[in-house]
């Protein structure tokens, strides 16, 4: 299964949207994606829309916590915007949404950047 990557540069930062699938086979091109988001800089924040991840495994998760630690590393925020109810639930069982800044839609994320 293939996952689609929308980027979109907003005033309080970069948002990336992921549609499908992210696990082993995608993972690399969501880090790839993320990546080029550290490479051009100025971000305040970085929001990533989890709204179209209907699975995410552990390689999924391995990505946003490399990310996040990416985003403490150049003073960027990370949010995670409106995931799935399957993708909270892969949160919730790891013991990751005390970790994450996880937000249930765009307007709560941007609030406060």
């Amino acid at each position: 299964m293939k996952v689609e990557i929308i980027t979109e540069k907003i005033s309080a930062g970069t948002v990336v949207k992921l549609i499908g699938d992210v696990d082993m086979n995608t993972s690399p091109d969501v880090r790839t994606s993320i990546a080029e988001v550290f490479k051009t800089g100025g971000s305040k924040a970085l929001l990533i829309n989890l709204s179209g991840v209907r699975y995410m495994d552990s390689s999924g998760i391995a990505t946003l916590v490399e990310t996040m630690q990416n985003c403490m590393k150049q003073g960027m925020k990370l949010r995670l915007v409106e995931p799935s109810p399957s993708v909270r639930d892969v949160f919730e069982l790891a013991r990751l949404s005390s970790i994450f800044q996880i937000f249930p839609s765009m307007n709560d994320a941007l609030n406060g950047i």
